[in-house]
């Protein structure tokens, strides 16, 4: 966990006095309510906790968590997260986003919270779908889909917001939906790893890309469509007469059936969250031949960048004094006579 000392709350404590205003049926109802939950179970401060957000639909997340709060900037939200982290590293610091803002204009700033390391819980809800703006086509969004921008059916191919994740060094790499019953503990994952954990959470926009991830979120076909990775323990699906194995041959990952519940026979990979090379194929599982990957898929902790730059920082004072005068006298220096 962050270095805090835990405190008893309830799921009042952490309620605004602010009207949730979503759209009916958005997914980021699910989402708030998912954390509110969560935020007492890991024992948080809301006076050592900050939300910092940028610009969308989700971004309005700080006004309903009853504690600190940044509604910042378009894609900007990691550098300020970033310096709320170095200037007080004490704060629980998270850090909501959305597809559009976290991947397009933020993309570059995401990408260095992530290599950096900075401790911090990154949630991005992804829709697929520019909301706030009116039903843009976004950089998750799939090929043919209709929109303002592309009314004829996007050309462009999505970006994984996981897989971007990955590639910019991030040390935790986790997935889950808006309505999922294990989205608590996906977040308390998040929550107990030390540096930048990254979240994707699939969020239904009612509006402009209703129901887009039912074929694999709709109740009769999830377990069918789902696997769920949980460290130490077979990735299993369908009600375990299905699992993800290793084609040895190509290295590459296959379905296999388990039969008997055999699944050791039928090769099936038991799941190290600590195995990149592993996590990225879970990432980039193409989804119809295979399920969807949810769950903590990585999770390899290395040095925070807060502790290693602060680390630097009392190395340079040790032994010294605070001189300001001396300072202002150092190097080049004329006096004015008077």
């Amino acid at each position: 966990m962050n270095d805090l000392t835990p405190i008893k709350t309830t799921l009042k404590d952490w309620e605004t006095d602010q009207e949730v205003r979503w759209c009916p049926g958005c997914g980021d109802y699910a989402i708030l309510k998912a954390v509110q939950r969560t935020l007492p179970d890991l024992g948080a401060d809301p006076s050592k906790t900050v939300f910092v957000s940028g610009i969308g639909c989700s971004s309005r997340f700080p006004y309903y968590i009853e504690s600190y709060g940044f509604h910042t900037i378009h894609g900007r939200a990691p550098a300020f997260a970033t310096g709320i982290k170095l200037a007080n590293p004490e704060l629980d610091v998270w850090l909501i986003t959305g597809d559009g803002d976290g991947l397009s204009i933020g993309g570059n700033h995401l990408m260095h919270i992530l290599r950096r390391n900075v401790n911090t819980q990154i949630l991005l809800f992804n829709n697929e779908i520019y909301g706030l703006t009116k039903g843009q086509f976004s950089p998750t969004s799939r090929e043919g889909t209709f929109s303002p921008t592309s009314p004829m059916g996007s050309v462009d191919r999505p970006a994984s917001p996981c897989a971007f994740a990955l590639g910019a060094g991030g040390r935790f790499i986790a997935r889950s939906y808006d309505v999922s019953k294990d989205l608590a503990s996906v977040i308390k994952a998040a929550h107990a790893h030390q540096g930048a954990a990254f979240v994707e959470i699939f969020q239904n926009c009612i509006v402009y890309n209703k129901d887009r991830f039912d074929d694999f979120i709709a109740k009769p076909i999830a377990d069918a469509n789902q696997v769920w990775a949980r460290h130490g323990e077979p990735l299993l699906f369908a009600k375990g007469t299905r699992g993800i194995g290793l084609d040895t041959d190509t290295l590459t990952l296959k379905v296999v059936d388990v039969v008997d519940g055999d699944w050791r026979g039928a090769g099936v990979i038991v799941h190290n969250v600590t195995n990149r090379a592993v996590a990225h194929m879970l990432i980039e599982m193409p989804f119809g031949p295979f399920p969807m990957a949810l769950g903590v898929i990585y999770d390899d902790p290395r040095p925070t960048y807060e502790g290693e730059l602060l680390g630097q920082d009392q190395k340079a004072r040790a032994g010294k004094s605070a001189d300001l005068g001396k300072l202002l006298a150092k190097g080049q220096t004329w006096t004015v006579p008077g």
